[in-house]
């Protein structure tokens, strides 16, 4: 199951506040902001895709994830991996570090991530 664009977008948001009344979701957006009635539609279907709950407190509903962010982006880079670069993390790597304009920095920052993690897996 994934999450669309704005649904994604309020997600962030949860993620960010880890806990919010739908106005405080609300007020997360940039203007112009969207309708309340939008709001609760997205958070509705987002509950009803098992990505958030809430509380309630009398008639008003604190919403929090269910999902981890690096849960949801880990999948979403595993989907990435498969649909796209042929299930392959070197081609994916390879696209990554070439079309994305990295400095040396970064590049060596990189080169540094994934030696200190061969060495984790070798132990």
């Amino acid at each position: 199951m994934q999450l669309s664009k704005t649904e994604e977008q309020v997600m962030q948001y949860l993620w960010k506040l880890e806990k919010a009344f739908m106005k405080d979701v609300l007020e997360a957006f940039p203007e112009p902001k969207p309708a309340t009635t939008t709001v609760a539609t997205l958070l509705k279907r987002m509950t009803d895709k098992g990505f958030i709950d809430y509380r309630l407190y009398g008639k008003s509903r604190e919403y929090y994830p269910l999902v981890k962010k690096t849960d949801y982006f880990s999948k979403h880079v595993n989907g990435l991996i498969k649909n796209f670069f042929n299930n392959s993390a070197s081609q994916f790597a390879s696209f990554f570090t070439s079309e994305t304009n990295l400095s040396t920095s970064e590049l060596e920052e990189l080169k540094k991530i994934v030696d200190e993690q061969i060495k984790k897996q070798e132990q």
